[in-house]
């Protein structure tokens, strides 16, 4: 239980901000799998659809709720996988 009014405010803050983390988060694994899933299926404009809008939300996290150089990494490997496709 919280003994001041602003720790009353904190925990509200803690709680908002971990859901909308968890949500960053949650796109993020979603979008990389359907990329990693278009990329698995050899059709290379589905996949550079795919790893365009997984690079979209990655970098929407970094920064937030993952490092940039993290976020960084995970979109040159995304587009390092597509530029294979024939």
């Amino acid at each position: 239980m919280a003994n001041h009014k602003s720790c009353d405010k904190r925990i509200l803050v803690t709680a908002k901000k971990n859901a909308i983390n968890t949500a960053r988060r949650s796109a993020v694994k979603t979008e990389t799998k359907k990329a990693l899933k278009a990329i698995e299926s050899g059709d290379k404009t589905a996949a550079v659809a795919a790893v365009r809008s997984a690079e979209s939300k990655i970098m929407k996290a970094a920064g937030k709720t993952m490092p940039k150089k993290t976020a960084s990494r995970k979109v040159a490997r995304l587009a390092k996988k597509v530029a294979k496709i024939a």
